[in-house]
């Protein structure tokens, strides 16, 4: 198996969590978000970046950030369909 190379992500987006409201945390289905996907969401959707831009940031490839914002935006997606928790947590789990 190939060797997952190292991202550059500016900001610590780890221990965040966010519900819908009035339900209990411990009864909802929970997608987890990872960093490196948080920080993809900024780049591209907050920031308003180009995908060669933010790539560069994270010092990844294009295509790798590409894969990284799709699975970014399907979970959150998700999460907001849903009703499910969304947690961000380190790569490293």
């Amino acid at each position: 198996m190939r060797r997952r190379k190292q991202r550059f992500i500016e900001k610590d987006h780890s221990h965040i969590c966010f519900k819908p409201c009035g339900v209990r945390g411990k009864e909802l289905e929970v997608v987890k978000l990872y960093e490196d996907e948080a920080e993809a969401l900024r780049l591209a959707d907050y920031e308003g970046l180009y995908q060669e831009e933010c790539a560069n940031k994270m010092q990844i490839s294009r295509t790798t950030f590409v894969r990284l914002i799709e699975n970014a935006r399907k979970k959150v997606s998700d999460a907001v369909l849903h009703s499910k928790k969304l947690e961000i947590e380190n790569n490293k789990g």
